[in-house]
């Protein structure tokens, strides 16, 4: 099956705090239903969001459909491996896959490289085994992925796709190179946090912050003045093309050959991750874009990231 345009991320249907607000599946479930209806069918997860609960919600879902009707995507989390198991790769994809109810996973991840490459390698068994489609490693900078990639070419696989915070306002993993490496090697590179959780997305503004006692609110709340002007000036752009602001960073991370990971918990996202999808930008808009956000100077490196240089 070929992937969409756009994959929808299930982070915040953990309820682990990150988002502030707690999601119930009669709220997720028409948001599913609308992903699956729209033709965007790729949902992205990992245990580490609410150590199980987005993945068992999501699993719930997916058990109504047929198989063949929808891709997902999910990761194994260093910090949460398990030291009593003889591989902990493998004992995180089995909690996985039960609470998903598939066992093939169509994109499984080594979510960050604490203790690479010994997870790459212990990954290996598990991809021989052909219950995962492509091999992908999120967070990693160019030098983890060359090394990984030397490590899996000796086995006969291969990196085949990247996970990395990439928006307007972040931008290091081009800078770094590693969206030249993903092109001339052939793999995926998916795009998150495009919309910088909602802090590119025009909702949020000085008289409108994000909620305090979220951890987006700690983060975007400071800089809400710049995230106002740089909304401000994205608005004629999106105007232009009949799209809301929200649309724009999206549109964007498609333009530049990335895959947006779109998190989603109101069916207007998709409704606008749908739209997003069929605008084209023209060269001139992408670099007026990335003009206004480098203008904005704004850091969105998070706690659990570093630059990618």
């Amino acid at each position: 099956m070929t992937a969409p345009k756009i994959a929808l991320g299930a982070w915040a249907w953990g309820n682990d705090g990150t988002f502030g607000t707690n999601f119930t599946e009669d709220e997720l479930r028409p948001i599913f239903e609308a992903g699956q209806k729209s033709g965007l069918n790729l949902w992205d997860t990992a245990y580490v969001y609410g150590m199980g609960t987005s993945e068992s919600v999501l699993g719930k879902f997916l058990r109504t459909v047929p198989r063949e009707s929808y891709l997902v995507s999910t990761k194994f989390t260093p910090q949460c491996a398990n030291p009593e198991a003889d591989n902990a790769v493998i004992d995180m994809y089995e909690g996985s896959v039960e609470r998903l109810g598939t066992k093939f996973i169509d994109f499984y991840w080594i979510h960050n490289p604490v203790g690479a490459p010994e997870w790459t390698r212990k990954l290996i068994p598990l991809a021989k085994t052909g219950n995962i489609g492509k091999i992908g490693l999120s967070n990693h900078n160019l030098a983890e992925l060359k090394e990984a990639s030397e490590i899996l070419a000796a086995e006969g696989l291969k990196v085949s796709a990247v996970q990395n915070h990439y928006s307007l306002l972040n931008r290091s993993s081009e800078h770094s190179g590693i969206l030249e490496w993903c092109r001339n090697n052939g793999a995926v590179f998916f795009s998150y946090m495009v919309l910088e959780q909602g802090a590119l997305s025009g909702k949020y503004d000085t008289k409108h912050p994000f909620p305090e006692d979220s951890a987006r609110g700690q983060v975007y709340n400071p800089v809400l003045p710049q995230l106002e002007k740089l909304n401000d000036a994205m608005k004629e752009i999106a105007d232009s093309h009949n799209a809301g602001i929200a649309q724009l960073p999206v549109a964007w991370a498609i333009a530049k050959g990335t895959l947006p990971i779109l998190g989603v918990t109101k069916v207007r996202h998709v409704e606008d991750a749908v739209k997003a999808a069929n605008i084209v930008l023209t060269d001139d808009e992408v670099r007026r874009l990335e003009e206004l956000a480098d203008r904005a100077g704004i850091n969105t490196v998070r706690v659990w990231e570093k630059e990618m240089k």
